[in-house]
């Protein structure tokens, strides 16, 4: 799964890296595409995906910006494999290193990704380092890189994990409550590249919203509530699947 905001110039590589290092892994796979409320031409290229690759390609839609953990949460509702993983669009990782963390998989319930390097911009990488301590001290979760875009799950992980945040908070709390419920998580080495294209959409202001969704994590695990999961989808739209009329044909001139 590959969520999205505002990845016109990355999208269409991220997709054609993620069906070629799949095919070679598996016969039956998908990448779903969420494109979490794009204001440049990102819709545009995943509908151009959906021709290309066919089936192998689907793309979920949220018509505002709902945030990362929803567009995650979005994803994962849809998702129909035993294996389900997500990294960014932004073409920042290597899908192919998924082959390495399969085997592992038999083992464990999550598998979660640590930058070996970062090739991240001073300020993300110094606020990363500060989050992960809070992390690791206040919620006992012994992974060293909690926001690292790269994790596989057991599909059972994600049917007992109910996703409450709806911002980039969403790494640590899908971590968090895999280890309340005591699944099995290994941790492995990933490469991190360059940012070739955009920009990201990590910035100083989300600081307070993360401080403030801290705060309300251990509400989030011991009182997971059903009604706040209904009010944000009420609040902020549902997702949308994108259809192709007739599927697969080119729209007409």
């Amino acid at each position: 799964m590959l969520p999205a905001l505002n990845e016109q110039e990355n999208l269409e590589l991220a997709v054609d890296r993620a069906v070629e290092a799949l095919a070679g892994m598996t016969d039956e796979f998908e990448v779903i595409v969420v494109d979490d409320g794009s204001t440049d031409g990102t819709l545009e290229v995943a509908k151009e995906l959906m021709r290309k690759h066919g089936a192998l390609v689907r793309v979920v839609v949220h018509p505002v910006n709902r945030g990362y953990g929803a567009a995650l949460r979005s994803g994962f509702s849809v998702t129909r494999g035993d294996l389900v993983f997500y990294t960014d669009a932004d073409n920042q990782f290597d899908i192919g290193e998924l082959a390495y963390f399969l085997p592992l998989i038999e083992d464990y319930d999550v598998a979660v990704g640590f930058r070996v390097y970062r090739y991240d911009t001073a300020l993300r990488s110094v606020l990363s380092w500060v989050y992960n301590r809070i992390i690791s001290v206040l919620f006992r979760v012994r992974v060293r890189d909690v926001d690292c875009a790269f994790k596989l799950f057991r599909r059972e992980v994600l049917e007992k994990i109910q996703i409450e945040c709806d911002d980039f908070f969403v790494d640590a709390e899908l971590v968090a409550k895999a280890r309340k419920w005591n699944f099995r998580i290994l941790e492995k080495g990933v490469r991190h590249y360059p940012r070739l294209a955009g920009e990201t959409t990590v910035q100083a202001s989300h600081v307070t919203r993360t401080l403030h969704e801290i705060a309300l994590m251990w509400r989030r695990i011991y009182m997971p509530s059903q009604k706040h999961l209904r009010k944000l989808d009420e609040q902020r739209g549902a997702a949308e699947f994108v259809e192709l009329e007739p599927p697969g044909s080119l729209p007409a001139s």
